[in-house]
């Protein structure tokens, strides 16, 4: 019998070499750096909101810190992402009710 945990992939431990290449000269923590990126980009908050929630966390960081960290980062995080994800495939499926809704909104009265 084989586990599951066998089946699913381990977590990276290392970042890819172009990231490795931009994080060796800040000087701020690496979580602290990733987690504002992240927060920037998943929840679209302004870069003073994120200024001000780490403050509240006891970490003093500047909106243009955090802003020059996304500048630098995205483009290696999003490479390195894309290299990751399936390639979409040519055959699309659609459900029936969608065609009929389609050629009803379409159809000349």
């Amino acid at each position: 019998m084989i586990s599951i945990m066998a089946k699913t992939k381990t977590p990276r431990k290392t970042l890819p070499t172009g990231i490795g290449k931009v994080l060796k000269r800040l000087h701020y923590p690496l979580d602290v750096i990733l987690l504002c990126v992240r927060w920037y980009v998943a929840y679209s908050l302004s870069l003073r909101n994120l200024e001000e929630m780490m403050a509240e966390r006891g970490i003093e960081v500047d909106h243009s810190s955090v802003h020059r960290w996304v500048i630098k980062l995205l483009p290696g995080l999003e490479k390195a992402f894309r290299k990751g994800k399936r390639p979409v495939g040519k055959s699309w499926r659609v459900d029936e009710t969608y065609v009929k809704q389609l050629v009803a909104r379409f159809s000349p009265v």
